[in-house]
Order: structure tokens, then C-alpha cells, then sequence
């Protein structure tokens, strides 16, 4: 992804109606150059002040935009902080350490494999080692998931969310099957590589956003030992995968899926089938063909 920059001999890329305010944002219809005060959100790119009068178009603004309260993603992070909070008073969870919580709640192969507890695939997804831990999932959430909610809506959002978590477990599952495995992040992850497609189809730079440099932090930080590489790729590549589906591959190619319905009845059949493989990843460990040999 790269930035737009103005060609030779051109005039520096501002926009139209305030002038101290650069952007590579342009309207989907006249191509006016517009800041974010100035887009407006319509069913189809964005749109200028200009555009949007006198159209039966329906153009979406701050307040009217489906999601743009951002409920689901208050709710997510409500129930992310609550679970975390009852693991410390009624579990031995603490503020630094998840204790067994990981172990009797976790992604974890064994018991999914043993005991058919496929409910961990989606609770792995909400428990959390310490307060730093939840400290960066809840706030690269909150701040990625009330955009995409707007975006997206309600319902789109929410399948997103859910199908880059199961990813995360899928990942947290291919790699490392025997270690219990935790935290929003498989999501969180999910949603970065949505928003980059996002941005990319609007020819927006990540670093023009404020949002580059927290993402790249957190991406070096996956390499870090105890970090779920797995889990944090597994969700990664999902992301990356519906952004493509729901705004193309290029700037200006469009949806790889017009039609909305057909995105979200993917995105469900994604999580769907990445669910079925969770589990034949936690079984894998049994069968002696997928087994590493000592000392191999």
C-alpha cells in the first residue's frame, strides 16, 4: 500500500472545500478531492457534499449509517472485560497471569480432540493472560471495530468478527495443538487485515490514519515468545482473505462479491468450514503420520 502523491508539476492533493486539509480521498462521482468532514458514505465509495445533493441515492452520514452507533463492538468489549474480571474473582486468574484459566477454557487440542469440547474454538476467543494482554486486544478493537462497524453494518461486522476468530483458533490449532491458547487477538488480527483492504480501496495509507503505527507494533510483538504466532496469523490471513471478497483486490476494482447478501452467506460458510477443519487440527496430533519424531 502506498500513499497518493501528486504528479510532477501538479498541484499539492487538498481538498476541495478546505484547502489546509491534504487527502487522497476522491468522490466516486466527480472525482473532487475530499477530507473525511466532507466524504459521505453512499451505498456504493464515497461522495461529496456536491453529489449528494439532489439524488434519490441513499447516502449515509455519521449518524445514519448502519453500525454507526457501534453497539457490536461495546458489546464485544463489554463481554471481553467482564470475562476477564470474573476469571480473577472466581477463578485464579490475576492481573498479570491467566493461571489455569487457558488450560480448562483455552484452545486447546486434547480436550477438543478427547472430549469433543468444540466450545473452546469460540472461548479461547475471550479469555485473556493479564491486563496488558487485554489492555492492547480491547484497544486496537475498539478502535478498528467501530469503523468497520460503520462500514460494514450490524450483521457483516459481526460475521466478520467471528469468522477471523475461529481463524485465530484454526492458526493457534495448525501450529501448536498441545499449548492452551487465549485472547481476542486472532480476531483483532482478522480485522487488521480487513481494515487494510478497506483503506487500500479508498487509497487511503495506513499511516495517514494513525493506525499504521499500532498495527506494525503490534505485529512485531507476534514474534514475541509466549505470543500465539498461529492464532495471530491464522486470523491475519483471514481478515485479508474478506477484504478482498468485500472490496477487491485493487483500488477501483470493487467487490470481489457485488451482491451483500452472497459476502455475508460466505463470510458465515467460511467461519463454517474453518470451524470442521479446528477440529481436524486437534486431532492431528494423534495420528502418528503428523507427529515430528523425537530428535527428527
Amino acid at each position: 500500500m502506498s500513499n497518493v502523491e501528486p504528479q510532477d508539476g501538479a498541484v499539492s492533493e487538498v481538498c476541495y472545500k478546505h484547502a489546509d486539509r491534504s487527502t487522497g480521498v476522491s468522490c466516486q462521482r466527480c472525482d473532487r478531492l475530499i477530507c473525511g468532514e466532507c466524504a459521505h458514505q453512499a451505498s456504493v465509495g464515497v461522495h461529496c457534499p456536491e453529489c449528494t445533493k439532489g439524488t434519490k441515492q441513499k447516502v449515509y452520514t455519521s449518524s445514519n449509517m448502519p453500525g454507526s452507533q457501534g453497539r457490536v463492538t461495546q458489546a464485544l468489549v463489554g463481554i471481553n472485560v467482564a470475562i476477564f474480571v470474573l476469571t480473577i474473582f472466581f477463578l485464579d486468574a490475576t492481573v498479570v497471569s491467566a493461571g489455569s484459566v487457558f488450560r480448562d477454557f483455552g484452545t486447546y487440542g486434547f480436550p477438543i480432540a478427547e472430549n469433543f469440547e468444540l466450545w473452546r474454538i469460540f472461548s479461547g476467543g475471550f479469555i485473556h493472560s493479564g491486563v496488558i494482554h487485554i489492555g492492547f486486544n480491547m484497544y486496537l478493537l475498539w478502535q478498528l471495530g467501530l469503523q468497520l462497524e460503520r462500514v460494514l453494518g450490524e450483521r457483516d461486522y459481526l460475521a466478520v468478527y467471528f469468522t477471523t476468530l475461529i481463524a485465530g483458533s484454526l492458526g493457534a490449532l495448525v501450529l501448536s495443538p498441545l499449548s492452551p491458547t487465549g485472547g481476542a487477538s486472532g480476531a483483532v488480527f482478522g480485522l487488521i487485515g480487513f481494515t487494510v483492504f478497506v483503506y487500500r480501496s479508498r487509497n487511503i495509507g495506513l499511516f495517514d490514519t494513525g493506525l499504521g503505527f499500532l498495527i506494525v507494533i503490534n505485529v512485531l510483538f507476534s514474534f514475541r515468545g509466549g505470543v500465539s504466532l498461529g492464532g495471530h496469523g491464522g486470523g491475519l490471513l483471514a481478515g485479508l482473505l474478506l477484504g478482498v471478497i468485500y472490496f477487491g483486490m485493487n483500488p477501483g476494482d470493487g467487490p470481489l462479491i457485488p451482491e451483500s447478501k452472497k459476502r455475508f452467506l460466505i463470510t458465515v460458510s467460511l467461519g463454517v468450514v474453518m470451524f470442521g477443519l479446528c477440529y481436524l487440527a486437534a486431532t492431528t496430533w494423534m495420528n502418528p503420520l503428523f507427529q515430528t519424531p523425537r530428535g527428527g
